[in-house]
């Protein structure tokens, strides 16, 4: 286990996360982050809205509004998928392990 503190997505200066929602993670598979997955970003009725691919660190990250979301990770050695509720502009951290 490390002793670091918990680490945050370095945003761009501009970013004012009292008004913007990050949706952010990491995508593992075991205790491994997982590069060059597909993270989808998908409305509550399930459309889809963005896509990003992971850093070589397994790192994600979306600007979104407040509101119900999905994230759905297909990657070669797996996917999973996962319910977001974020109620008001903020961090949302939701790490994601693929099996």
């Amino acid at each position: 286990m490390c002793g670091a503190p918990a680490q945050t997505p370095t945003l761009p200066p501009h970013v004012d996360i009292t008004k913007e929602t990050v949706i952010y993670g990491t995508v593992s598979l075991g205790d491994a982050p997982v590069p060059a997955a597909y993270v989808r970003l998908l409305d509550g009725t399930g459309e889809f809205t963005a896509e990003v691919v992971t850093s070589a660190t397994g790192d994600y990250r979306f600007f979104a509004a407040p509101g119900e979301w999905t994230l759905s990770v297909l990657h070669k050695d797996g996917s999973v998928r996962k319910a977001v509720v974020a109620l008001e502009p903020g961090l949302i951290e939701v790490p994601l392990t693929i099996s």
